[in-house]
């Protein structure tokens, strides 16, 4: 069996499609930091599908990566020739695989920094985009602003240091840019983020203005750092994948992707240097990303939340079988519809009827196998993030919110520790302990949790909030989650 590379293609053609292209013809356009599998099922995917066309070859994808944990990535890079397999995974069982090639090579900042920003530096390279993950961009989970206390980037910030961080590394190629007269490359963002250009402006100009102040006001005047919305449900890589990439399709990937097939991303057109023609593949270019965005964060991130605590409570390990539970897809759909939905602003191409019934479509297939407890950690940065805003605009307009009072009532139950069968919950947030001590006293106080104001606010303080959050609350304790979710038809 072939090991997969750009020797072992010709064998591997046929039984799956590989690069129409000729490889050795693409050259380095774009720089990204962090190949993890979302960014190899999405925005490689996309400039795949365009060099497939016979377009973008001046916009392939050196990778880089910059945290220990990306060795192994580096050296499956190197092996494999930049060269993955990417499977869909239908909800019929269908398998739809095939290699992507637009990853043309990987650096291992650590290895070789000064490499990684002379690639930066070069005028062909016209795009430094980012898969980092919120973490990545190092600000303070309460203030918002950029973390100086970060032991890597006071090493950075030393006169003379070799820089170990993205920060660094980027700063220090668009320094060398400015004084080589080269026009900036772009800063694209491709977290799940909401304003993931804004913020990554405000944390890398944070950043170059403690390194140099002028050259932090340079960037922050001439770089582009387009918003976007990212959308597709991408698992982890098991074992299990690997053996059925080498079982069904006779390919030796030592890190393929699997993912689900619907794929989203708006993007806002605001480039230094021109851009991919993404949009045809598929990409909606906008001039703004934030009605997309809403609509991600309110019904598809929210109605996440909405089903993992009170399916896990309930007994459910995975989305999908949450999903194929009527009672709980039906919560979900009258959730979208009678509250996240009325807070949403116009979607330009976006039928919105279509896409709540697709969201549910999605969360149910059984080949994605996506964990409950996935979905339920770090609830403390989501719910604030997502949930809460709808019950505000809601409150402020006088419309419903018993259902994402409800899901709010769901994460104090949940965070209580153990589920309706008494096993014990593995409780994974930043803020664990203290919820968890808070969360004991939901019974004898059934307010305790919503009275923690750095994460509530004032919700607290009003009345249709707390009779709704603490009437399925008490439900939740006196008869469990489908009882909870059955008087919220």
């Amino acid at each position: 069996m072939p090991a997969l590379n750009n020797t072992s293609l010709a064998e591997i053609d046929g039984a799956v499609p590989t690069p129409s292209y000729d490889r050795s013809r693409v050259a380095t356009g774009i720089v990204h930091f962090g190949v993890g599998g979302f960014h190899r099922a999405h925005q490689a995917m996309y400039l795949d599908a365009l060099m497939n066309d016979g377009k973008a070859l001046e916009w392939g994808i050196c990778g880089v990566g910059v945290m220990p944990s990306d060795k192994r990535m580096a050296e499956v890079m190197a092996d494999q020739d930049g060269l993955y397999t990417l499977v869909l995974k239908h909800a019929d069982g269908t398998y739809e695989p095939r290699v992507i090639g637009s990853i043309v090579d990987y650096k291992f900042a650590p290895d070789d920094p000064e490499d990684v920003i002379e690639t930066m530096a070069a005028e062909t390279t016209r795009i430094v985009s980012l898969t980092v993950t919120e973490g990545g961009y190092n600000f303070h989970h309460v203030t918002g602003e950029f973390n100086f206390d970060n032991p890597d980037v006071q090493h950075d910030l030393a006169d003379g240091a070799t820089p170990k961080t993205t920060f660094g590394l980027v700063t220090e190629a668009l320094r060398r840019r400015r004084e080589r007269g080269t026009t900036p490359f772009t800063l694209m963002s491709c977290d799940n983020i909401q304003g993931n250009g804004d913020v990554a402006r405000k944390m890398f100009t944070a950043y170059a203005k403690a390194k140099d102040a002028e050259l932090g006001a340079w960037i922050d005047d001439n770089v582009q750092f387009p918003n976007s919305m990212v959308d597709r449900i991408t698992p982890v890589t098991t074992d299990a994948d690997r053996a059925e990439v080498r079982d069904r399709f006779g390919i030796d990937d030592a890190w393929p992707v699997v993912c689900e097939p619907f794929t989203q991303w708006v993007l806002e057109d605001h480039f230094n240097l021109g851009r991919p023609p993404y949009e045809d593949v598929g990409v909606q270019i906008v001039d703004d990303v934030m009605p997309y965005e809403l609509m991600k964060l309110r019904l598809l991130n929210a109605s996440h939340q909405a089903l993992t605590y009170f399916g896990y409570l309930a007994g459910y390990r995975y989305a999908h079988e949450v999903c194929q539970d009527q009672l709980f897809a039906d919560f979900l759909m009258d959730y979208m519809t009678h509250e996240g939905q009325p807070t949403l602003r116009p979607v330009p191409g976006v039928d919105l009827e279509d896409y709540k019934r697709t969201l549910i479509e999605r969360f149910s297939n059984p080949e994605i196998r996506d964990t409950l407890a996935r979905l339920c950690a770090e609830s403390s940065d989501r719910i604030p993030k997502w949930l809460l805003p709808v019950i505000r605009e809601q409150l402020a307009a006088g419309g419903e919110i018993q259902r994402s009072a409800a899901v709010v009532a769901s994460w104090a139950r949940y965070a209580e520790g153990t589920d309706e069968a008494g096993e014990p919950i593995e409780i994974v947030d930043r803020l664990a302990d203290e919820l968890k001590a808070i969360a004991q006293h939901n019974r004898d106080n059934p307010t305790a949790f919503i009275e923690n104001r750095e994460l509530f606010g004032d919700l607290v303080d009003d009345e249709r909030f707390v009779t709704a959050y603490t009437e399925t609350l008490a439900l939740l304790h006196e008869r469990g989650a489908r009882a909870a979710l059955e008087a919220l038809k």
